[in-house]
């Protein structure tokens, strides 16, 4: 068993509803039970759904904020170079109305308008975005929940916080967020390693192959788990041989295994031959990293 390690890695998948959380989950616990200090992040911040599986109470809670900037139109003169500075459009400005507004949702409190600005008329207020709370588990694991405030437009500045609010000296899951827009993209950004779970489906296999081509477009190595094997057709699996992508895993369609999920328990808990299978899977993941 290899349990020195500081790897970080991302558990992810195209879509959601392939079974990221149930792998996590269950690498998580199979993890504990042998030994390995590690913290589980949940990062899909919109929607943080890993404590539904752990009975504990959160004993610190982060405050994440972002600056945002606050125009003084008695200063201001319309110049419009704070707009013109913005990359993300937050800055909303007609001259000759003299009109001008911060889109706070757009801000992602980069402070190139109050760089850009000539007159003064740019000061800056913090804007709350969401929390991260942190739940032991024992006394080396701990599950790290980010949640973004309802509202708020982008959870990127929350995962982010989250993930490097963590001790980088001991193993790292990250439960990412579905899809490959940017909160996937600061999750996985971080992974030394990214095991992908897809389905054997159409629809599993479109997603897989948009995760595959970003990650390679990011350097990063990858790995693929097949949740409900046995449902569909062998798409997949030719994919993943043309592609050479490693398969790691396999778990089945089963009636038994969506029971336990959908009642908030841990499924290699109450099915401990998932348990060293996940351990070997995780093996083989640390293998690759060191190899690489």
């Amino acid at each position: 068993m290899t349990s020195n390690t500081n790897y970080k890695i991302a558990i992810a998948s195209g879509k959601g509803g392939t079974g990221k959380t149930l792998v996590s989950t269950s690498l998580f616990y199979s993890l504990q039970q042998n030994g390995v200090p590690v913290t589980l992040i949940d990062c899909d911040a919109e929607e943080p759904n890993d404590m539904v599986f752990f009975n504990a109470e959160a004993t610190r809670t982060l405050d994440v904020t972002q600056l945002v900037p606050v125009i003084d139109e008695s200063k201001c003169t319309y110049c419009g170079r704070c707009h013109d500075y913005c990359a993300y459009n937050a800055i909303f400005i007609i001259p000759p109305s003299k009109i001008i507004k911060v889109m706070e949702d757009l801000c992602h409190g980069c402070g190139a308008c109050s760089v850009a600005c000539n007159d003064g008329a740019i000061t800056e207020k913090l804007v709350s975005l969401g929390e991260i709370k942190y739940y032991p588990m024992t006394s080396t694991s701990q599950v790290v929940e980010a949640r973004v405030y309802v509202g708020v437009y982008s959870p990127v500045s929350v995962i982010k916080k989250a993930i490097n609010s963590v001790d980088s000296n001991q193993l790292i899951l990250m439960d990412s967020p579905p899809g490959t827009s940017c909160p996937f993209i600061q999750t996985v950004s971080h992974a030394d390693y990214i095991i992908l779970i897809t389905e054997p489906t159409p629809f599993g296999l479109s997603d897989l192959k948009q995760s595959v081509d970003t990650l390679r477009t990011m350097g990063k190595a990858c790995g693929v788990i097949i949740n409900r094997a046995g449902l569909g057709d062998k798409a997949v699996y030719q994919y993943l041989e043309d592609e050479k992508i490693p398969l790691l895993m396999e778990i089945p369609f089963d009636r038994d295994i969506a029971s336990i999920y959908s009642k908030g328990n841990i499924v290699a808990k109450e099915k401990p031959e998932l348990q060293q299978k996940l351990i070997d899977v995780f093996e083989l993941v640390c293998d690759s990293i060191a190899g690489r």
